[in-house]
């Protein structure tokens, strides 16, 4: 039995989300002529109370494309040291947009409402700086561990936001596991956001895809990003499809993965070849070795034991639960933590 904890990407298609895909009706997309994705669209803007929707095939290509329509070439963004959007798509707000990145302390890849004023506080305005023009957020944090930012404070930034004549852009590519975590809902999250990007292909177990929410105006500019990008699809209901599914069937039980991740890291505290696990809030489990073996030896004898993790350098390595993560394959990684 292989165990895959290396991300909750991983995941196949379940038979129910299989025969939603075999049977959609589809069109084509670039003509906005596929039903299905259509449906998925509206069916996700109404989840948010936002105007309108567009299905990307990646939530790299969702977030680069929010940047783009929010931005002009010299702008400067603001965001967290461990964005995602900063270190793990390509430079694309450089490469794309033309846009510099003003990157925040934070803690876990949360940042709080002050350290944002002080970062735009410290600007000066004239000619010598980039014009200050967008705040991109991550929810929950990636590097920081499935962190998930507290409402009030998005809030409070949502307010700097309006007083400094900045858009605001959610990378969402975990949000729904914050929702399940923290018990809150969609809408609120559509109230204070410009653009929301969504994936479906990570917690709610969709093979690809990722939406891009925002005002008819945003996502009127978007369609036209998206193919500029390469990112316009023909019958791309198929895949809309997965998406529809998952957002009716996959949300709820995100618990179930947040209650694994728990347990893991319960099992790891006890591991004597662990030195510490970061707080664990969702379905991320971040840890580091002790000093007398290095990561890649660990990751090494856990491979062995048919269990595979990712390093996130900086000596830090990461496990992270999942739709295919059974309750069996929980039983087996606690009982290897227990022996190795």
């Amino acid at each position: 039995m292989h165990i895959n904890l290396i991300s909750d990407t991983v995941t196949k298609p379940t038979k129910g989300m299989l025969k939603a895909m075999m049977n959609a009706e589809v069109g084509d997309d670039v003509f906005k002529g596929d039903p299905t994705v259509n449906k998925l669209q509206e069916k996700i803007a109404k989840m948010f109370n936002m105007e309108d929707a567009l299905f990307f095939p990646s939530g790299t290509m969702a977030n680069q494309t929010a940047i783009k329509i929010l931005t002009q070439p010299g702008d400067k963004m603001f965001c967290d040291k461990w964005a995602h959007v900063y270190n793990y798509e390509g430079g694309g707000a450089a490469f794309n947009s033309g846009v510099t990145s003003h990157l925040i302390d934070g803690n876990r890849g949360v940042f709080t409402a002050n350290q944002l004023n002080e970062a735009v506080s410290s600007g000066r305005s004239d000619i010598h700086v980039p014009y200050s023009r967008l705040v991109a957020i991550e929810n929950t944090t990636n590097k920081g561990g499935g962190a998930c930012w507290d409402y009030e404070e998005l809030v409070k930034i949502r307010k700097i936001c309006n007083n400094k004549d900045l858009s605001f852009h959610l990378d969402g590519a975990r949000l729904f596991n914050a929702l399940i975590a923290k018990n809150e809902s969609p809408e609120q999250y559509g109230e204070i956001f410009d653009t929301i990007s969504i994936c479906l292909s990570k917690g709610l177990g969709a093979p690809i895809g990722s939406v891009l929410l925002g005002t008819k105006e945003h996502i009127e500019k978007a369609l036209r990003v998206r193919k500029l990008f390469g990112g316009a699809m023909r019958q791309s209901g198929y895949l809309a499809a997965a998406g529809i599914y998952a957002l009716d069937n996959h949300i709820e039980r995100l618990a179930v993965d947040h209650t694994r991740a728990q347990i893991i890291g319960k099992a790891l505290q006890k591991c004597d070849l662990i030195k510490n696990v970061e707080p664990i809030e969702t379905n991320i489990v971040i840890f580091n070795v002790v000093d007398s073996i290095n990561e890649e030896d660990f990751i090494s004898r856990l491979n062995d034991a048919g269990i595979g993790l990712i390093s996130m350098g900086q000596g830090k390595l990461r496990m992270v639960t999942h739709l295919d993560f059974t309750e069996e394959m929980l039983e087996s990684v606690v009982l290897t933590l227990e022996n190795i």
